[in-house]
């Protein structure tokens, strides 16, 4: 099979010829910038700096010899604006990290160091408003800098948090049919993540690409709101869902077919022992509107749907496939309830499994080769059968994973037989 055959087999339970990977193709199935570079001089490959395709984590580009390598078989795409709303697509410079490494970041990327030795970034690069990104100098990515204005209750209005949800562009459009146009003859599978689509996503709540964030904006408040403000939530929602069906109709007239799946939320339900929130809530208050998107992506294109939620979302996984989402990631099977042999058994014939291929909290981290290697392999016995996995991490590879940790995480993966 080709890499795109292989995933569209995958995404349709049918089996592969092999495991369809995917390592760097959205935002939460990424390899840090450090882990990159060691990949890279593990393997012999040219020595250079690696660019930044994702700031707020520091994920790196995977370049076209180390995704042979790596057996990729997915390609992502993501908005031309970074997370801070800085164009992640022109002139790149070199920048020095905490970490001695020399990375390639937008030219409009603009920092200070505060007083106490850490990292600033700025909205749209912009330093004469306050930073909304900072990184410590002993981390390795960004943490968001939270601007809650006072929260005055009767003045609250849902349009302050939809700032950033507005009509896509035609420079957008036009952006979009460059970058498809560039890599849909690759032979490999495409998501594209188009943006504007994730409901209540908290990554996205500080709005760190905003000069002067308005409405709710603070995480704690945000998770309350959902229980003391469901109507203004509610009312965030349903415009939020408004502007991106019209949004989806654009972009789907500029690719049409060329793309095989959309990043359509990143909204974490769980945390590593329950969730956020009951089945109730999430049927109340997530899932009209994600069954709005998701219809009209499955009535109006071949597209696949994609999801991601990390930890104890067992309990969620109807409420999901309900909802009309194809695929769920990162299949977080060291939370509770998690098992990976009851997710396949049981939901594994409705729903990809795109993740879960390692845990990255505590064996591919911590581990050692061989315990990386028995574990990538029983995962791999259980979830791949009759498709329907894609092989990744269990979120993003972080910076410091040990490179002989990595090698075998890659080699039982593109050697598994089955």
């Amino acid at each position: 099979m080709t890499p795109k055959e292989r995933v569209l087999a995958t995404l349709n339970h049918q089996q592969p010829d092999r495991i369809a990977v995917d390592f760097g193709a959205t935002p939460v199935t990424g390899i840090h910038v450090l882990a990159i570079e060691n990949l890279r001089r593990h393997y012999g490959l040219e020595q250079k700096p690696v660019r930044v395709i994702e700031p707020y984590q520091m994920l790196g580009e995977i370049d076209t010899d180390l995704m042979e390598i790596l057996g990729v078989d997915v390609i992502g795409l993501s908005p031309g604006d970074n997370m801070f709303g800085i164009f992640n697509h022109g002139e790149l410079k070199e920048f020095k990290t905490f970490w001695g490494q020399t990375v390639l970041l937008p030219k409009g990327f603009n920092t200070t160091i505060d007083g106490n030795g850490d990292l600033l970034i700025y909205p749209k690069g912009d330093t004469s408003v306050s930073a909304s990104g900072k990184m410590p100098k002993t981390s390795y990515f960004f943490d968001a800098v939270l601007r809650q204005e006072p929260i005055v209750e009767e003045q609250l209005d849902p349009a302050d948090n939809l700032e950033e949800f507005m009509p896509i562009s035609e420079e957008d459009l036009s952006y979009w049919k460059r970058e498809v146009d560039r890599v849909k003859n690759s032979g490999k599978a495409i998501i594209a993540n188009m943006g504007g689509t994730a409901l209540g996503d908290i990554a996205l709540v500080p709005g760190l690409n905003l000069k002067a964030p308005k409405g709710i904006r603070d995480i704690t408040e945000w998770y309350m709101s959902v229980i003391m403000r469901p109507d203004y939530i509610h009312a965030i929602f349903e415009k939020q869902v408004e502007i991106a069906l019209q949004n989806l109709q654009k972009f789907h007239n500029t690719v049409g077919s060329d793309i095989d799946a959309i990043f359509l939320c990143g909204t974490d339900f769980g945390t590593q022992d329950s969730q956020f929130c009951g089945v109730d809530t999430l049927h109340e208050l997530y899932l009209p509107y994600y069954k709005k998107l998701n219809d009209w992506v499955h009535a109006h294109t071949n597209w696949k749907t994609f999801k991601h939620s990390c930890g104890a979302i067992e309990p969620f996984m109807n409420s999901f496939i309900e909802a009309g989402f194809d695929i769920i990631n990162p299949v977080q099977f060291n939370a509770v309830g998690m098992d990976p042999q009851h997710l396949k058994d049981t939901y594994g014939d409705r729903i990809t499994f795109w993740g879960g291929g390692v845990d990255t909290q505590k064996v591919l981290s911590f581990g050692t080769p061989a315990e990386v290697k028995k574990q990538v392999q029983r995962q791999c016995e259980i979830l791949s059968k009759n498709g329907g996995f894609v092989f990744n991490t269990v979120h993003n590879t972080q910076a410091n994973v040990p490179i002989e940790n990595m090698v075998a995480m890659i080699d039982t993966v593109t050697g598994f037989k089955g």
